[in-house]
């Protein structure tokens, strides 16, 4: 049996501990953060078949002005699609879904997986999840690490930063460096109100680390919980310390949180292949984690050419110049359908 979930309870939670296949993007959480933050409409679907076959597959209904709707699983996070004990209920979930998009009459589904989908239409691959194995001795690892970035490190710490680890309370700052850092990037912030039910939802699996220089903060990242995994989903630090190497410090103090706490794996967070990002991710010597990106029309298609890539790419450009006050205020009200 196939449902649309109104609302999700025991049932699901119970699904996503049961299923290997699960990610961080199948936690019940999400489902209040994202509705409750940005008012989008939840489209959990849950099957069962009479086996004990289980399957799930979390999706929201994004309503864009001028771009239409699309139907994504899951919108702002890195991974998502159905989550099955079988190709067949995985199969089964995806049809419905689709189906379900006709009813809304959606522009196209996007599915965004951690294996490759049985389905007619071919995914993008360029992005990877990057996780980095966690032994129970942080000594371990640290011996492992390339000189250049213990380097990096023992610099960070020479220049006097240090590390904070907290919660709810360490969201205030740490959004003034995430805003600051988005703007540099050109990329619109999340509003402060998706980051604190972020917080609130997870709860004591949720943490924020600050990263200090003096009484200055620089930097911090968001670190949520997922069975054997501490997984980033945001990180910032100003660019005028970038000399510094305080993301260095931050992330080696927080794998080492992750060693102690007994975490199999870091998760670094997704990257596209070859990117700045990227490379700083490897080096730390996190693994490629493939990741299949499915976009699947529903309704007819516009052709994307290099007119609307440059456009994009002007107002990137555009984005950095503008006043941080003003992106802080216009950039969560674009942020809610920029579902990347």
């Amino acid at each position: 049996m196939i449902r649309a979930d109104p609302g999700i309870g025991g049932a699901w939670s119970h699904a996503v501990s049961e299923l290997s296949q699960s990610s961080l993007a199948h936690s019940p959480e999400w489902l209040t953060v994202i509705r409750q933050a940005y008012g989008h409409e939840p489209l959990y679907l849950r099957v069962e078949d009479d086996e004990g076959g289980l399957g799930l597959l979390p999706a929201f209904i994004v309503r864009r002005p001028l771009f239409g709707t699309v139907i994504a699983s899951m919108p702002f996070l890195d991974g998502g699609g159905p989550c099955s004990s079988s190709p067949a209920l995985a199969r089964a979930l995806v049809e419905r879904l689709i189906d379900e998009a006709r009813r809304e009459g959606a522009n196209s589904v996007e599915l965004r997986c951690t294996g490759r989908l049985d389905v007619a239409w071919q995914p993008s691959e360029s992005k990877v999840n990057l996780t980095l194995p966690t032994p129970a001795d942080p000594d371990r690892l640290w011996r492992q690490f390339d000189g250049s970035v213990r380097n990096q490190i023992r610099k960070a710490e020479r220049s006097g930063l240090s590390i904070e680890f907290g919660g709810l309370e360490n969201l205030e700052p740490f959004y003034e460096t995430f805003a600051e850092r988005m703007r540099d990037l050109g990329s619109p912030v999340h509003s402060k109100g998706f980051l604190r039910a972020v917080l609130e939802s997870f709860g004591d699996r949720a943490r924020i680390a600050l990263i200090w220089k003096a009484r200055t903060i620089v930097g911090g990242l968001v670190a949520l919980a997922f069975k054997e995994r501490l997984v980033v989903p945001w990180a910032a630090c100003i660019k005028a310390y970038r000399s510094l190497c305080p993301n260095m410090l931050l992330y080696w103090e927080t794998i080492k949180t992750a060693c102690a706490e007994g975490f199999g794996r870091f998760d670094f967070g997704r990257s596209s292949r070859g990117s700045g990002t990227y490379r700083f991710k490897r080096q730390w010597g996190a693994q490629d984690e493939p990741l299949f990106w499915y976009t699947i029309p529903i309704a007819p298609q516009r052709r994307t050419d290099g007119p609307e890539t440059k456009g994009a790419d002007l107002a990137v450009k555009v984005w950095q110049r503008l006043p941080l006050g003003v992106t802080r205020s216009l950039g969560p009200r674009v942020r809610k359908y920029l579902i990347q």
